[in-house]
């Protein structure tokens, strides 16, 4: 055990976490496989043992004593024996309740009388019993397997399902050793162990849950991994039709897959075969005036007879699609994003349509390991000029972060920024188009926001690629599986609100691997002292908890030590 250890765990359920200690590192990186991340100020971090953290953990196959005897060996004082009961009795939940597969029904399992019991009289599980069966089990309705699942982990008993899959068509897919431009291409070592522990060896253990990989990582790659290892046909569901088009790119040059066999299903094509991508837009499109509960597009998902189905940055799967998705419990279902945060709290539903935890490789190790670029994030802090303090401080509490955020002190900033940075690839990123048309016409660098046609879109984005632009101003359309390999430097100028999800993707944005080693560089400008700067340090949690530490500057500063250094 550590002489000083740097963990205060308390009888709430709260870890405070001191950053200067010497083992704040290799203890932080044991208590982020269970615990939150709450908040991250300079000195201490604090971490939330919750229920869903803990279940995911068991999910991932640690073991109560596994994270009883991390959380001691890094805790200054004795663990409350609270808490040792909580870990304990919260993951043995995972696993009391089960759904199998007996004789053609959908048998619920549980292991516990007076739960089982509990479960019987429940009002919202009562539609869904067939009948029961035994002392220990009900015969479920079919239709009922994902609602049941809903139901069971808002009543505090999350439910394995070993109910098996419905195989799907056949699909002959080969991922190749080199790709069409004739470069090697290989998995990588944490790319085949993700595909390997939601696979589970083909078992009903395995099948369907969410991996977890940092932008840059290549989730899609292992998503082709996947396929290969399912050999059925496949319906990918992508955040925007320039991820969609990627997707098709990425299949055709990796795998043995021809242009026949991949089909697009968008506003502009709406084709079907045997792997299908879409998007998430065009599943919850409805026309004006019908019933929300109708969806033209939901019959996609009954087109085929599918046996794998991929939801790409799962973290922003609409309400509408988790409807949808709790009848397709059948299929296998593959969830990949770079954060299991979503903003509307719906974690508990990925959870139990989607599937669990299955991989989380930290951000930090594929740093060490050089699978993606270093990086190097600064704050920078500007001032109010005097004739915007008043509309600050008079302006409605949303508007404020509004007014704050879009402060023109900022646009000399990203100017010097981007000067400095002559030999970089460089993406501008905000929220406010207003501002964002504002910096483009200070900077002379084309735009991209919602209303710019995809096929202007992936013009410039090409054109980013092949070094032809050099700064490329992009509103939070560019937040989401987009592929621009050579960008190594970001400048946020603003974002929504206090989103963690965000900024970690805006990161992601920078991390590919860069041909030479090079590190990337992230910035966020903010106005000090005002929601602009409090919505900031709410943004970095995530970050923070992957390891990421942003050196704080304020604008002034900044610029000297810049021209401190260039007069060495």
């Amino acid at each position: 055990m550590p002489r000083n250890p740097p963990a205060t765990v308390l009888s709430d359920g709260t870890i405070l976490l001191e950053v200067d200690n010497p083992d704040y590192e290799n203890a932080r990186d044991v208590i982020m496989r269970f615990a939150d991340l709450v908040k991250s100020p300079e000195y201490i971090h604090t971490y939330l043992l919750s229920v869903l953290s803990l279940w995911n953990a068991a999910s991932c196959g640690f073991t109560t004593e596994e994270v009883i005897d991390g959380l001691s060996r890094y805790s200054r004082y004795p663990l409350p024996e609270n808490i040792i009961v909580y870990i304990k009795d919260t993951m043995e939940r995972f696993g009391i309740v089960k759904l199998i597969e007996e004789d053609g029904n959908l048998v619920l399992t549980c292991s516990d009388e007076f739960i089982m019991e509990e479960i019987k009289r429940s009002d919202k599980m009562e539609p869904h019993i067939q009948k029961p069966l035994g002392k220990g089990s009900l015969i479920i309705k079919p239709y009922s397997r994902g609602l049941v699942k809903q139901i069971l982990i808002k009543m505090g008993y999350p439910c394995e399902d070993l109910a098996g899959y419905t195989e799907g068509d056949p699909l002959d897919l080969l991922l190749v050793s080199v790709t069409k431009e004739g470069k090697p291409f290989g998995l990588r070592p944490y790319q085949k162990a993700a595909m390997d522990a939601f696979w589970a060896g083909g078992s009903v253990r395995g099948g369907s849950g969410v991996i977890v990989l940092p932008c840059g990582a290549g989730k899609t790659i292992v998503g082709m991994g996947v396929m290969e290892l399912v050999g059925a046909q496949t319906l990918i569901l992508t955040t925007n039709v320039v991820a969609l088009r990627q997707w098709i790119n990425e299949l055709l040059d990796k795998t043995s897959l021809t242009e026949d066999m991949v089909k697009e299903y968008s506003g502009d094509k709406k084709e079907v075969g045997p792997v299908t991508v879409t998007t998430y837009q065009i599943l919850t499109y409805r026309k004006r005036g019908t019933s929300e509960e109708i969806y033209p597009h939901f019959d996609l998902f009954s087109k085929r007879n599918w046996g794998l189905i991929i939801y790409d940055e799962v973290h922003l799967l609409p309400a509408p699609v988790f409807r949808i998705t709790a009848d397709l419990q059948a299929r296998r279902r593959l969830g990949l994003t770079a954060t299991l945060v979503r903003e509307d709290g719906r974690e508990d539903d990925v959870f139990s349509l989607i599937g669990p935890k299955k991989f989380d490789k930290p951000w930090k190790e594929l740093e060490a390991e050089n699978w993606i670029a270093t990086a190097h994030c600064h704050e920078i802090r500007v001032d109010f000029p005097q004739d915007k303090r008043l509309e600050y401080h008079i302006a409605g509490e949303r508007d404020k972060y509004r007014v704050a955020a879009t402060n023109p002190e900022k646009l000399p900033l990203v100017k010097a920024i981007v000067e400095h940075h002559a030999e970089d690839q460089i993406l501008v990123l905000g929220q406010y188009i207003d501002q964002l048309e504002n910096i483009a016409e200070l900077l002379d660098a084309p735009m991209i926001y919602g209303q710019t046609p995809n096929n202007v879109r992936e013009e410039l984005y090409a054109k980013f690629r092949e070094g032809k632009i050099r700064v490329l101003v992009v509103s939070k359309v560019a937040n989401f599986a987009i592929d621009l390999p050579d960008a190594s430097v970001a400048i946020q100028v603003s974002g929504t609100f206090g989103s963690r999800q965000e900024e970690a993707q805006r990161l992601g944005r920078i991390l590919r691997p860069k041909p030479q080693g090079e590190s990337a560089t992230f910035y966020t400008l903010v106005t000090r002292n005002t929601k602009d700067q409090e919505f900031s340090q709410k943004r970095q949690l995530f970050l923070t908890e992957q390891g990421y530490k942003y050196t704080i500057w304020e604008s002034e500063s900044f610029l000297n030590e810049w021209k401190r250094r260039s007069n060495r």
